[in-house]
């Protein structure tokens, strides 16, 4: 019992050595149980499909020496018949055995190391048994015979290292001690015939030991690479490789590049707030706007995809890649938009704002930049709305700098005069007052009000009445469109759009509305691509003070642990 017992220690360790990060993890890894669960039922059906592949090898093996210890004992030849009933009786037990670890292993979720202790004495036992077969047989049957069985434990190897997830230490160990068996037992059975007489046979173990080291050798570099691929397959699936591309543009809230993920295959766009911006109000900010963004599902609101730190502690956010241009480059590149272009635009808009005021939050930072057109489902023009990272729930309490009470948050030249003289009685007609100016700009090709100063263009909010859009342009406008978009200027909320999906409706009244078709929004965006994408260009190019130098470099790897989440 010593040699069965020593060789199963050997197996024991080999299997608990490759398995002993996977414990360490499992047991010192809060979250290793919930990471490695697909990894542990991955490796369990694979085992699975090994053994029911050595079960069709062995069980074709004892039909065809039971077929020939038949047809020898039909011939008179007794003592192959026996040698030939032996070796199939043999063999019939590791298949009986592999037949219930196989059944064993279809029910409940198995200890890891039991998984590579079977798959492992799988190989090796095989082996073993083809190597008593040896013994069985007379010493004057072909050499040939003998090198099947090498061959036989040759392809059990390969086969092996193709299906089961084996380290190349493991796949070398098993292969070395399979190899072993059948060497013993060839160097036993080719002892006793004279080197002179047969030469081959005598020194046949030494031909067997070669084949097996260097074909054990091949398929520890062939199970190498398949396990280097699925765990960089596996590592791709849990951490989310995002590989930084052409940078964007960049705001006070952070970085945003063009992105490839590893395994998705769709255009992606991430926001990173840098280490050196990473302020307890800043990270505060940048959390809220993904968190409130992914609440969202508005088709004209940024879908998110991803969020979380990476283990370089910079912050990030994952969404759609947006293909087009925001209102800001629209209107600079072309000046004042039409009148049905722009209902068109506002309408989409009004009803994202829609969505988020429904569940209580305002975006308080509606302006230009953060209304993206782009082209979605064969749709040009579609308005996406970004930037949700001033986002204020409407019955928060108090306690978070960031949407204080007294703290004027947006951008001047949009924003709305409770915002400037009372910002904690900001609500959903903020965001229209907001929404108006972006309708005036769009149509007018200038902002509502202009100053030399942040207090004069405030002073302007809070007292100005603003011209009408007729009057800036010198030309006739819609009259229906004016006086909306006026009523959305007014300093009372009380006086405008009691609510944007009110604001949806009255746009959709305009007698102008449905009249900027796809045909030409088509004309208008192949006749200013050029354009739009120079500008771009420029923007994306680090000026000497550009302090977007300190960002991630286009073609970095963003290794992404989705499990350091924030709470």
């Amino acid at each position: 019992m010593q040699p069965v017992d020593g060789t199963i220690g050997i197996l024991a360790t080999v299997s608990f050595g490759g398995s002993r990060s996977f414990l360490s993890r499992l047991l010192w890894s809060p979250t290793g149980a919930a990471a490695l669960a697909d990894e542990h039922v991955f490796l369990q059906k694979r085992v699975r499909l090994y053994l029911q592949i050595l079960l069709a090898f062995f069980g074709t093996f004892v039909f065809f020496g039971l077929a020939k210890m038949l047809a020898l004992s039909l011939a008179g030849q007794a003592e192959w018949a026996r040698a030939a009933g032996h070796g199939s009786l043999i063999l019939l037990a590791l298949t009986l055995a592999l037949a219930f670890a196989w059944r064993y292993l279809g029910g409940e979720r198995r200890p890891i190391i039991l998984l590579h202790l079977i798959e492992s004495a799988g190989t090796v036992l095989g082996s073993a048994v083809l190597a008593s077969i040896v013994h069985l047989v007379p010493y004057d049957v072909p050499v040939p015979t003998e090198l099947g069985l090498v061959l036989v434990m040759v392809l059990a190897l390969v086969i092996r290292a193709a299906v089961v997830p084996s380290t190349s230490v493991r796949t070398l160990a098993v292969g070395l001690l399979a190899t072993l068996a059948l060497t013993v037992a060839l160097w036993r059975w080719g002892a006793a015939v004279d080197s002179q007489d047969d030469p081959f046979a005598h020194y046949l173990w030494a031909v067997s030991a070669a084949w097996g080291v260097v074909f054990t050798i091949a398929t520890a570099i062939v199970s190498r690479v398949i396990y280097g691929l699925q765990k960089t397959v596996r590592e791709a699936m849990q951490l989310g490789n995002y590989t930084l591309e052409e940078k964007l543009g960049e705001g006070g809230m952070g970085i945003v590049y063009r992105a490839r993920h590893a395994m998705l295959r769709r255009g992606t766009a991430v926001k990173l707030l840098p280490p050196e911006k990473a302020g307890e109000q800043a990270v505060a900010r940048f959390e809220r706007e993904v968190q409130l963004t992914a609440r969202l599902t508005h088709p004209n609101t940024v879908t998110v995809f991803d969020y979380g730190r990476t283990p370089e502690g910079i912050f990030y956010y994952a969404m759609e890649l947006l293909d087009g241009a925001s209102l800001e480059d629209v209107v600079a590149l072309d000046g004042a938009q039409p009148p049905e272009r722009v209902i068109h635009i506002l309408q989409q808009v009004a009803g994202a704002l829609s969505e988020a005021h429904a569940i209580g939050l305002i975006h308080r930072d509606v302006k230009p930049a953060n209304i993206f057109l782009c082209e979605q489902g064969g749709e040009l023009d579609v308005p996406k709305v970004l930037d949700f990272g001033l986002v204020k729930e409407v019955n928060e309490g108090g306690g978070v700098g960031l949407t204080q009470a007294d703290a004027i948050t947006g951008t001047p030249l949009y924003m709305s005069p409770e915002s400037i003289r009372a910002p904690g009685r900001m609500d959903g007609r903020s965001d229209l007052y907001a929404l108006g100016a972006v309708g005036y700009y769009l149509l007018t090709g200038d902002h509502v009000f202009k100053g030399h100063t942040l207090v004069e263009v405030c002073g302007h909010h809070l007292h100005t009445t603003p011209q009408a859009p007729s009057e800036r342009l010198g030309s006739t406008v819609p009259e229906d469109l004016e006086v909306l978009l006026l009523e959305c200027l007014e300093k009372e909320p009380s006086k405008r759009p009691e609510t944007a999906a009110a604001l949806r409706r009255r746009l959709q009244r305009c007698r102008a509305s449905g009249e900027w078709d796809g045909e030409r929004a088509r004309r208008w965006w192949r006749d200013n691509s050029a354009g739009l994408q120079e500008r771009r260009a420029t923007r994306a190019e680090p000026g000497p003070g550009d302090p977007s130098a300190g960002g991630p470099p286009p073609g970095s790897l963003m290794s992404v642990d989705t499990r350091t989440r924030w709470p």
